[in-house]
């Protein structure tokens, strides 16, 4: 237990000689997180549209059954797959006169089923606040007729249309320095224990002891 206090004291003792250099990598890092976040990074907005599937009730009656909801579940996990399909995108690209191709814009949409229930979420993220709602909301036009065109089968309604994002969702400036902090200072603290690695000096009468595994008989004082 104490030898384990005595080399908790040296590395302690090793950080304290050398924090300067802890300090330059963390606030270098900082910076550089903060320069890439403020000033290059261009801000990212996304805007959200859920949909719900609508069941089909019985014939004739006003009732639904739990096979009815549980086909309709699985029916929107199947939606999710139509609505980020060439056929559906391209209208979209056709229809908003987007100047990009599928592969760019299907890269920027995400779809979403809620656990056992039939509501889709389909996310639209993009440089151009104004363009991620417009596209987020389009796509439920252009889907409810591919989906009855291929499916002939449930319709869908929306109940929340994207509203144009007022604030990013990336980049998180406050999360990216804190962590560009935290890497400098284990950066710093990598580099100052590899310097103390590297340094075969002997400093003090206990290095060689250490060292050598010799006892310490006396120390030669330094003349004046």
């Amino acid at each position: 237990m104490e030898e384990e206090v005595i080399d908790l004291r040296e590395y302690l003792s090793i950080i304290k000689k050398k924090w300067f250099i802890m300090a330059i990598l963390c606030a270098v890092c900082v910076a550089a997180s903060a320069v890439y976040s403020f000033f290059i990074a261009k801000p990212v907005y996304q805007a959200e549209t859920t949909l719900i599937v609508k069941t089909e009730k019985t014939e004739g009656t006003n009732t639904v059954t739990s096979d009815q909801i549980k086909t309709t579940q699985q029916l929107a996990v199947t939606y999710g797959e139509i609505i980020k399909s060439r056929k559906v995108l391209d209208d979209v690209i056709k229809n908003l006169d987007l100047d990009e191709s599928y592969g760019q814009l299907s890269g920027k949409i995400s779809v979403s089923t809620v656990s056992d229930t039939q509501i889709i979420k389909v996310s639209v993220q993009d440089t151009n606040k104004s363009n991620a709602a417009k596209i987020a909301n389009e796509i439920p036009k252009v889907f409810a007729k591919e989906a009855i065109r291929i499916a002939d089968a449930n319709g869908v309604e929306v109940i929340d249309k994207a509203q144009t994002p007022v604030n990013p969702v990336s980049p998180n400036k406050k999360m990216n320095i804190l962590i560009a902090g935290v890497l400098g200072v284990m950066i710093g603290l990598f580099i100052i224990f590899i310097i103390e690695f590297l340094n075969t000096k002997i400093k003090t009468p206990q290095d060689i002891e250490k060292e050598l595994g010799l006892p310490l008989l006396g120390v030669i004082p330094e003349e004046l």
